[in-house]
């Protein structure tokens, strides 16, 4: 079945380019009214202020037949942040998705790092965020539904050199998603990651890139988005998406070994047991922080047995 968004509202933040163009395209195609986010600026994160690149894709939008606001609010800035969803909410009346994109690169090995470019790439990336969720959050719990999405990557998940700071907020949002899923779920939000790879302003000067951007155009990862703010979405998933290959990213618990509290809880006993306690045959997702106790307790049972 066809996936609409009529009649819905939809804020992208950083949608003035790559990644969240290509969203705030796709979801206005299928119907929603679309606030596109952008503060104009460059990839570092300093801005002129202007509203250019979200009014030219407001403009791509009305020009296919769409419906459209162009918002220049930086995420940074929780006073723009809330002003955005009152100017959405004068116009459209309700929000129904929040995809949140925007982004910035300030990329140094740890050891040259200034604690101002780790702090202002998890200002950005994790407090922005927070700031735009924040901000949707009383709304869609009133109107009993909400779709949101953050983006994470594989420098979080997995780590990429010179990225501390960005792999740090883009490992958090995940956290942030992992206990809104709970929280949103008898209010009918859901609330998904996803990680995408694409040949972006952020990631065309990397080593390599310049001779696959073809392949990884940011049209590419859009239908992973589109898929997770739709009715039928899951909840608390990581989507990786990239070249029209679309994965599950999943965090799983070996089962372990006990060691008991006793003579035997040794470190020297975790180093000889390491094999063990590393086997996935068969390794767990958890759901909830929970259900990691509950496994530890179920082998401590088991094992008294």
């Amino acid at each position: 079945m066809a996936i609409t968004f009529k009649d819905q509202v939809a804020i992208v933040t950083g949608a003035g380019g790559g990644l969240g163009r290509c969203h705030a395209l796709d979801l206005a195609k299928r119907g929603a009214k679309v606030v596109v986010n952008d503060l104009g600026g460059n990839v570092e994160g300093s801005s002129d202020g202007s509203l250019s690149p979200a009014e030219a894709v407001v403009e791509e939008i009305k020009a296919a037949g769409g419906e459209a606001m162009a918002n220049g609010a930086s995420v940074t800035d929780k006073s723009q942040v809330e002003a955005m969803i009152k100017e959405a909410m004068d116009a459209y009346g309700r929000i129904d998705i929040l995809v949140n994109n925007a982004g910035i690169l300030r990329d140094k090995s740890f050891n040259k790092i200034e604690e101002e470019d780790f702090r202002t790439v998890l200002e950005v990336h994790l407090m922005g965020t927070v700031n735009c969720t924040k901000a949707v959050w009383e709304i869609m719990r009133e109107q009993n539904y909400g779709r949101i999405v953050v983006t994470t990557s594989s420098s979080g998940l997995y780590g990429n050199f010179g990225q501390t700071n960005y792999g740090s907020a883009k490992m958090a949002v995940v956290g942030l998603i992992n206990t809104l899923k709970l929280e949103g779920a008898k209010y009918n939000i859901k609330c998904n990651a996803l990680a995408p790879l694409a040949g972006t302003r952020m990631t065309e000067e990397l080593p390599g890139m310049g001779d696959i951007l073809d392949q990884i155009k940011p049209d590419f990862v859009t239908p992973a988005v589109t898929y997770l703010v739709s009715e039928e979405a899951p909840t608390g998933t990581i989507i990786a998406a990239g070249a029209g290959v679309f994965a599950r990213v999943m965090i799983h618990e070996t089962i372990g070994v006990n060691l008991g509290t006793g003579q035997d809880m040794t470190a020297e006993n975790i180093a000889s047991n390491w094999d063990q306690i590393s086997d996935m045959k068969d390794a767990k997702p958890c759901y909830q922080g929970g259900e990691q106790a509950m496994k530890i307790f179920e082998l401590i049972q088991k094992d008294k047995g």
